[in-house]
């Protein structure tokens, strides 16, 4: 293995990877960043160029002891706003599963950087769908009051002992996903027994609800 899996861990409760590639050879896997939030950011920041760039234009021939110093602001969020606009529309996740070359590649990537993870296939122990503990919203934001909850996730785990986050999501949407990753692999999907039971418990819940109908 090369690469360090620490670096495609997630803060997210889910991240939602779509299928760019399924064939014979390659099943491609491609996740991109929040779009709503950086194309919110993206057209506030246009928005306030009309207020802007004036500023900075009166700024510029009168200097700071002009009106125009006291709204120095305005062009500073500016450019705030398109820099987490610009990291938003850069963040970008493929996983590739090569079966001509037997092994999967991983890459994460940013503004700022581009981590790299690659195992070939007899490397991997065994797929896994199961629960991670993640940090609410709070825990992100700083506040003391934050909490975990459980999250299910789908893993690869190798030999080694280390594991790599695949994906964070829905539990139907991860067990189809680790079943067509299961056939490139040939290995069996494990699913974590956590999840068995409330599947198990919302059944019972569901049969009980229609016979109080009936």
């Amino acid at each position: 293995m090369q690469g360090n899996p620490a670096s495609f861990d997630a803060i997210g409760n889910r991240l939602g990877f779509s299928i760019a590639e399924n064939n014979s050879q390659r099943l491609r896997l491609i996740w991109r960043g929040p779009r709503f939030p950086a194309y919110l950011c993206l057209s506030i920041a246009i928005l306030l160029l009309f207020i802007s760039v004036p500023i900075v234009g009166a700024i510029r021939l009168r200097g700071f002891v002009g009106p125009a110093a006291s709204l120095w602001y305005f062009p500073v969020m500016n450019m705030i706003l398109f820099g987490i606009a610009c990291y938003l529309l850069t963040l970008k996740r493929t996983i590739l599963f090569d079966h001509h070359g037997q092994k999967i590649i991983l890459t994460n990537q940013s503004l700022f950087n581009r981590s790299l993870l690659s195992a070939s296939y007899s490397e991997i122990e065994r797929i896994n769908l199961g629960v991670d503990q993640v940090y609410n919203g709070f825990a992100v934001a700083g506040s003391s009051a934050a909490q975990q909850f459980p999250v299910p996730s789908l893993r690869l785990f190798l030999f080694n002992g280390d594991s790599v986050l695949l994906d964070r999501g829905s539990r139907a949407r991860l067990r189809e996903l680790g079943m067509q990753i299961g056939e490139r692999l040939e290995k069996p999907l494990q699913i974590d027994a956590r999840l068995e039971l409330e599947k198990t418990g919302a059944v019972k819940s569901h049969e009980e609800a229609e016979r109080a109908r009936i």
